[in-house]
């Protein structure tokens, strides 16, 4: 693991000056402090703040970005004005990162930057990822992917550099609660993210709000599911009511990371 962090380093000086796409999460936080520990000032964190991201999280990687002493830049993205991408198809991510990546890589030509870098690690590519395509095709470097960094070993070097994301659930845009093929609104957005802070505030902190039309499928660890059980009709069925779902539903898999993945045909 630590051949692993010294190749990482060794990746990212030969590079002499980059931009990160910084998120907030587990990754991109590990990458922007290894980054700016090993270029200073020629490391340039971009937040890509949008409808898609839950404003918890864009919240928290402010507060990293100034906790570091980063240099960073808050741009907006237009995802939800893309027609390829509201409409849902199963490469929704491909078009999302492409806005993403396009924007920054516009910043790095400004700034006579070479180099722009995204947070993902090796695990990733054994998952279901079309914006991996997205960032391949417009010359992004995933540096902890080159260094054969997995989230496990990320989470273990994080807790060992006294970062707060270590053991942070793994937070991905709004827009991954939705089936394939349905549409993606403003007013749904707001309406898983507004579900989602709810059960987080009963002390849930590892879920997933499924949007299924009228229904929210929750995914919990199995653990969690007598806590939920236990709670009143009042305290969680109401609320997810008032939000504008008929019916609340516990997925009895639990929680999985990319469960709407599942049974896809990859494109």
């Amino acid at each position: 693991m630590q051949a692993k962090l010294n190749h990482l380093k060794q990746i990212i000086k030969e590079m002499e000056a980059v931009v990160v796409a910084f998120s907030g999460g587990v990754d991109s936080t590990f990458l922007l402090k290894v980054a700016h520990e090993t270029l200073g000032d020629h490391c340039l964190a971009v937040i890509g703040a949008s409808e898609t991201m839950p404003s918890a999280d864009y919240n928290n990687a402010l507060q990293q970005a100034k906790e570091f002493g980063a240099k960073f830049l808050v741009i907006e993205t237009e995802e939800m004005g893309k027609e390829e991408f509201v409409k849902n198809a199963q490469n929704r991510c491909f078009h999302c990162k492409n806005e993403l990546f396009t924007k920054l890589l516009g910043i790095a030509q400004e700034k006579k930057i070479n180099w722009v870098l995204d947070g993902s690690n090796a695990d990733d590519l054994k998952d279901y990822r079309p914006g991996m395509q997205a960032a391949r095709a417009l010359g992004i470097r995933s540096p902890l992917q080159e260094a054969g960094l997995n989230k496990e070993e990320i989470r273990q070097l994080s807790k060992k550099m006294g970062l707060s994301t270590w053991d942070k659930p793994s937070s991905p845009c709004l827009s991954s609660r939705f089936p394939y093929g349905e549409e993606i609104t403003i007013e749904k957005l707001r309406r898983v993210e507004q579900a989602e802070a709810l059960l987080k505030e009963l002390g849930f902190a590892n879920l997933r709000v499924r949007y299924h039309q009228d229904m929210a499928r929750l995914e919990i660890p199995k653990k969690d599911f007598l806590k939920l059980m236990e709670l009143d009709h009042d305290t969680i069925v109401k609320p997810l009511k008032e939000l504008g779902f008929t019916y609340v539903t516990l997925d009895l898999e639990g929680f999985r990371s990319g469960s709407l993945n599942e049974g896809i045909q990859i494109l």
